[in-house]
């Protein structure tokens, strides 16, 4: 599966005793990243084995969400919730990019002494060390590795970034995915399904998690507006059109429903305990399948975070681009 079930922004380092190649990294990378640029290995391998602990918590946090929904505590304002308060989740280092060659302690080692530091590793090689890279990669030591000499290495670079950071932690997505029951997993694995959803995330969202009661994508863009992608199967458009019915929707719409051509947010907001009329909007096919349908609503203040704990707000709190020593 591409289409993560759970994505949020984080922290990019940078390891290279090239001052001037951080800088130009300062200068070229995307503006929307979190960077930390280091030119001591010692530095950077201190600054991530501190953070383990706050991954730990974080994810901590998160089951507890999901265990509070299997007593009965509805899912979606409990992650508006965290997303409030939790705003330094953004900080947590996601990817760790090493250049190879560097005195007194080379990339691969400087990489070996995070031990069990979560996230992904990308390494920086010459042409004399590509054998290396390759070997280490096949053992599972990294994640990527990229040849300096690569032209256009920038874009080669923000691309390996990108993905890495677009995809799941292994216990996050385990985590989210109990929340599904079986035919929706299946559904979300279906390559069509899978690259529409990742396209329209990344395209709408800078963090987004999903959910199987009720079965949809809630998701914050970087100005923390908050939107829910609602999912539905065609053999759900009865029920759903039965809930719509009984929550006043008029009849065209209840036929709109029923036909697949419209969706409501009767789930939705039944979860948030919001007293404003159903909403009806049009209904989109997701991948090529048939089965599945879609549905963007708005999820209206004061449901949402606060926009000050937003991505683009605290991004902009943070130190400006530097080199570490």
């Amino acid at each position: 599966m591409t289409f993560p079930l759970f994505h949020r922004p984080g922290t990019v380092v940078f390891l290279d005793d090239d001052p001037d190649y951080l800088e130009m990294l300062a200068l070229v990378l995307p503006r929307h990243w979190h960077l930390r640029l280091f030119l001591r290995p010692t530095e950077c391998i201190s600054h991530l084995l501190r953070e383990p602990p706050f991954w730990e918590a974080d994810a901590w946090n998160q089951q507890q969400l999901v265990d509070l929904w299997r007593e009965g505590k509805p899912l979606i304002p409990q992650v508006l919730a965290y997303w409030s308060r939790y705003t330094e989740r953004y900080a947590l280092s996601r990817v760790c990019v090493v250049d190879f060659s560097m005195p007194g302690m080379d990339g691969l080692q400087a990489l070996a002494e995070l031990g069990d530091w979560p996230g992904s590793r990308v390494l920086l090689t010459g042409q004399a060390d590509e054998q290396v890279a390759v070997r280490a990669f096949n053992r599972g030591l990294i994640d990527q590795f990229i040849p300096k000499q690569t032209p256009d290495i920038s874009r080669r670079l923000v691309e390996a970034v990108e993905r890495l950071l677009f995809s799941s932690h292994a216990r996050h997505a385990q985590t989210w995915r109990s929340t599904l029951n079986p035919e929706q997993g299946a559904l979300l694995r279906l390559p069509g399904v899978d690259a529409w959803l990742a396209g329209f995330c990344a395209k709408h969202w800078v963090e987004h998690v999903v959910i199987g009661e009720p079965f949809g994508v809630l998701g914050m863009d970087a100005a923390g507006r908050i939107g829910w992608l609602q999912l539905e199967t065609r053999e759900g458009l009865q029920a759903l059109a039965e809930l719509a019915e009984v929550a006043g929707v008029p009849p065209a719409g209840v036929a709109e429903i029923r036909a697949g051509t419209r969706l409501a947010d009767v789930e939705l907001r039944q979860a948030l305990g919001s007293s404003q009329p159903v909403a009806l909007v049009p209904a989109i096919q997701v991948g090529d399948t048939g089965n599945l349908l879609a549905a963007l609503f708005p999820v209206e203040s004061p449901a949402g975070p606060d926009p000050d704990n937003s991505y683009s707000r605290w991004l902009a709190r943070q130190p400006k681009r530097r080199v570490q020593d």
